[in-house]
């Protein structure tokens, strides 16, 4: 219980806060949801659940209390949707006239809020409860005050809708994808011919020289074997 009023009371100074760029619409009237509007019609999209503090004052011309049954929904244009059943508390003396209350509510992360609808149930058909503002406060929900300043009509969900639903999701994020590269080819160098050495060439035979001349004459040559043969005898 006590965790239950220091988050409502965080609540509260959040809104404190905010409230310099709070969402009023007070210049727009509250009418009954249309015949199709259903707790549930709108299928959640989120799987987490955020805390909500609602305050709801009771206007000063209702009745001093009431036994009716209250309860609240609201959300987003994206499929998130919150719902509390039997807000009201006849013992704890809940929506007396002049006085405000404070509810924590947990349900889906809306990311702006934009209907709100309150239900009552139960058996005085006209002089019922008579709420004068509803204030919504969230972590990821700028806060909204609706004016009513009426009496909630009996078995009918009535409020506003300033969204039309169910729209499409917003996309998904798609981080940038850079593209492949094509694979890096390295450069293949050619094959040289293989290496043919110029063969050299064999030089002439050198030319015998004129300057000396290797001549024996015949005569000589007789002289001597005479001279052999006669030195024997």
């Amino acid at each position: 219980m006590m965790m239950k009023l220091v988050i409502l009371m965080l609540f509260l100074a959040f809104g404190l806060t905010l409230s310099v760029s709070e969402s009023k619409f007070g210049s727009l009237l509250p009418q009954a949801a249309d015949q199709s509007f259903s707790v549930g019609y709108i299928q959640m999209k989120s799987a987490e659940n955020c805390s909500y503090g609602v305050v709801i004052s009771t206007s000063c011309s209702s009745p001093k209390f009431t036994t009716d049954e209250i309860s609240i929904v609201f959300g987003d244009a994206y499929g998130n949707q919150v719902y509390a059943p039997k807000l009201s508390d006849p013992i704890s003396k809940t929506f007396e006239r002049c006085s405000s209350d404070t509810f924590q509510i947990d349900g889906a992360c809306a990311s702006k809020i934009c209907y709100v609808y309150l239900y009552r149930s139960g058996a005085n058909e006209n002089a019922g409860w008579k709420p004068e503002t509803l204030k919504i406060y969230g972590i990821n929900t700028k806060p909204i005050t609706f004016d009513f300043n009426t009496s909630i009509p009996n078995a009918t969900w009535f409020g506003y809708n300033l969204c039309d639903f169910p729209k499409v999701p917003p996309p998904p994020f798609e981080p940038f994808i850079p593209t492949t590269p094509p694979p890096f080819h390295p450069f293949t160098p050619t094959t040289p011919p293989p290496f043919h050495p110029f063969p050299p060439t064999t030089p002439p035979p050198p030319h015998p020289s004129s300057s000396y001349k290797l001549f024996t004459p015949k005569w000589f040559i007789y002289v001597v074997l005479g001279f052999v043969f006669g030195f024997n005898v």
